[in-house]
């Protein structure tokens, strides 16, 4: 895991609008605020079973994503879509140590 000083370097915890240049633009869905990342019973249930569809980790659990990647991929900006959404949310429940809540679950 990072440690936080390094991680906020990169991502500040709770502020979503200061996405990389590479990142703006109407491809990329950056949520301006964590407050508009969908946190509803649904959303979450979905967030546990959903996995990657593709690249290094294609079929691992979002939650099981090495968190230096979700850093990686919030720095390149998250897609415009449902995925976009759940790559944020969980990078969002990985800096903030709340993998264990999410754990009875799965």
């Amino acid at each position: 895991m990072l440690h936080r000083a390094c991680l906020n370097r990169h991502v500040r915890i709770g502020d979503w609008g200061a996405a990389p240049a590479a990142a703006s633009g109407p491809r990329f869905g950056y949520p301006a605020r964590v407050a508009e990342l969908q946190l509803d019973p649904e959303a979450l249930q979905d967030l546990i079973d959903a996995r990657m569809p593709f690249g290094k980790y294609q079929g691992l659990a979002l939650l099981d994503l090495p968190e230096p990647y979700l850093v990686w991929f919030s720095r390149q900006g998250f897609p415009s879509s449902k995925l976009g959404r759940q790559l944020a949310l969980t990078l969002e429940i990985k800096i903030n140590g709340l993998e264990r809540m999410l754990k009875p679950l799965r």
